[in-house]
């Protein structure tokens, strides 16, 4: 690093801040220091680096349910960011973080491993007490964690994202809007919910019966079942794309047309959401700026030594697609208008 900050005419600190991808060095100087970096075939010793400092280029991440969309895509979120700083991913994977031995495990060899710091995808409120198993020091960051864990988080506003998804469905002309919600010890369930009714009461809708899924297609299907049987339905907002996916196989079957009778928004906009038939009218949630704030405010503590609560907020998107349209007349006011 010596022989780099002398070819590059900068000190050794400017060179590690820009090995370390910080922020606050300037254009001309980055690429001046790169092109030493290049010149001299530089190639940091990583087994060195953790010699003395303590720590690894290693950040961990603790996972669960990494077979739905929205963690795998967080997880991978933040492994695309981590590398970009040059620091690699160790992912500890549980089954659920009621499984407090299993938590204990990953948690402990991601520790002995030397890991910079651990990443927490946090979606439920058992996630806290896993965290509680982190030593002292070990800067911590969760996502989609509570305010009142007190640690730094990064989230999706799920809340705004029922606002959204509710709002465009009411703005299309629906009386009012169904809602087939996630799992309840699901933050972002919760959350998404609370949007729902939020945007309803403030267009003075009544809110109807909630449904409850889990995050899958089966379990749209089966709440589908339900409320193609009922014909003041004409609008659904689903907890996610895949329960979507499983409300649109149910609304066929019952000669339910999506959308000539039903409107239907989901949430995650997954890479299959265009294709479905029709394109599914969805929320983005904005992964890959969640991995990159995520990073951020683990890079911060480190830099500063200070294991500060700070919390980044990020927006979701409303997708158009071909799932909403204004509600079909009763045939009944047909004939009155004819």
């Amino acid at each position: 690093m010596s022989d780099v900050a002398a070819r590059a005419g900068v000190s050794h600190q400017t060179v590690s801040r820009v090995l370390n991808g910080h922020p606050h060095v300037s254009a001309t100087t980055r690429t001046r220091v790169l092109a030493a970096i290049a010149e001299l075939g530089y190639r940091r010793n990583l087994s060195a680096r953790v010699l003395a400092t303590g720590r690894s280029n290693v950040i961990g991440v603790v996972a669960q349910n990494t077979a739905l969309y929205g963690p795998s895509s967080m997880v991978q979120a933040i492994g695309e960011a981590a590398l970009g700083a040059d620091l690699s991913l160790t992912v500890g994977h549980v089954a659920g973080y009621d499984a407090t031995a299993a938590s204990r495990r990953i948690v402990e060899r991601l520790v002995q491993q030397g890991a910079a710091g651990l990443v927490f995808i946090a979606p439920v409120d058992a996630a806290e007490e896993a965290m509680r198993l982190v030593p002292g020091g070990v800067p911590i960051v969760t996502v989609d964690g509570l305010p009142e864990w007190q640690c730094a988080n990064v989230s999706v506003d799920q809340y705004t994202g029922g606002l959204l998804a509710t709002r465009h469905l009411l703005e299309a002309g629906h009386r009012t809007v169904w809602h087939v919600a996630g799992p309840e010890p699901w933050h972002g369930s919760r959350a998404r919910e609370e949007g729902w009714r939020a945007a309803l009461a403030e267009a003075g809708a009544v809110a109807p019966p909630m449904a409850r899924a889990g995050w899958s297609a089966a379990s749209g299907y089966q709440c589908g079942r339900m409320l193609a049987r009922i014909p003041d339905c004409t609008a659904i907002f689903a907890a996610n794309d895949h329960v979507a996916l499983g409300i649109m196989r149910a609304m066929a079957e019952q000669g339910r047309r999506i959308p000539e009778d039903v409107s239907l928004v989901g949430f995650d906009d997954v890479p299959e959401a265009g294709y479905f038939h029709p394109g599914l009218t969805t929320v983005r949630q904005e992964f890959a700026e969640v991995g990159r704030q995520a990073l951020r405010l683990l890079l911060d503590q480190l830099a500063t030594g200070v294991n500060a609560a700070e919390s980044a907020l990020v927006e979701p998107v409303l997708i158009p697609r071909a799932t909403v349209a204004p509600p079909a007349r009763p045939v009944a006011d047909k004939e009155k208008h004819e």
